[in-house]
């Protein structure tokens, strides 16, 4: 009940901040947003989550492009963090982890540090790894956040 309550309580205080607020409130917007990924590349939690439960699926590279604090703090088994896809030396950790990957291998992006129309990481480590001939790039849809879209879901996490 308490849960319930809470995020009533911060829904409610979203919807009243973004009536008075609109200008800070809007998506972030151009080919750097989360919203320019397609739609085909992307990955929901709920499947993610159902392929690592399964004992013997296919090999995936999970990476997280986002917050290292985020990352210290919780993060699905397996991945590794790279550094923010926004930021240069993030791209390069990037480019240097897959140097030896399978172009077709299946990559899994993710980051859930704020909102998905707000996330300034996700579509550069995307676009970054399509320029580099990945063939198999997924990115996972977190529409609010980690938190909300993941660990409070149950679904598998290291901390």
């Amino acid at each position: 009940m308490h849960r319930i309550l809470r995020h009533l309580s911060l829904a409610f205080l979203c919807a009243v901040f973004a009536i008075n607020a609109p200008a800070q409130y809007q998506p972030f917007a151009g080919p750097g947003s989360a919203n320019a990924v397609p739609a085909d590349a992307l990955e929901q939690p709920a499947e993610l989550n159902a392929l690592l439960d399964k004992p013997h699926h296919a090999p995936v590279l999970i990476l997280q492009v986002g917050s290292r604090m985020l990352f210290a703090q919780a993060h699905i088994p397996g991945s590794e963090y790279i550094g923010p896809g926004s930021q240069g030396a993030g791209l390069d950790l990037l480019n240097q982890r897959v140097q030896s990957v399978p172009r077709n291998q299946l990559i899994v992006l993710y980051c859930g540090c704020c909102p998905w129309d707000r996330c300034p990481n996700i579509a550069p480590a995307f676009n970054r790894l399509h320029e580099l001939g990945f063939k198999n790039v997924k990115v996972l849809y977190l529409a609010h956040n980690f938190g909300a879209d993941w660990v409070e879901k149950g679904y598998h996490v290291e901390r």
